[in-house]
């Protein structure tokens, strides 16, 4: 099973720079990381699926998209996010 990280933000956010740089040291490492600004259509369309009403807001999703693991409203820590990534990833 794979999974992935999904983070939802807006450019005007103060809490959302922590998560942005966590996420970015996920992608310097290779990991899978998809990014989307919520002020735009398809960021919109993505957080209305994932039911996301807050930013900073990071998902762990599997190949079918389903939630594995999330931070909402805040950001996690890199240690967080990487352990629970890899360990979502060898199941």
């Amino acid at each position: 099973m794979g999974a992935y990280v999904k983070l939802f933000f807006q450019e005007d956010c103060i809490r959302c720079p922590p998560a942005k740089n966590v996420c970015n040291i996920l992608i310097e490492k290779d990991l899978d990381v998809k990014l989307y600004d919520i002020s735009t259509i398809d960021g919109m369309t993505e957080a209305a699926f994932h039911e996301v009403i807050s930013t900073p807001t990071t998902i762990i999703v599997d190949d079918d998209d389903n939630e594995l693991e999330s931070w909402r409203g805040d950001a996690p820590t890199i240690e967080e996010l990487e352990n629970s990534l890899i360990s979502y990833m060898k199941v």
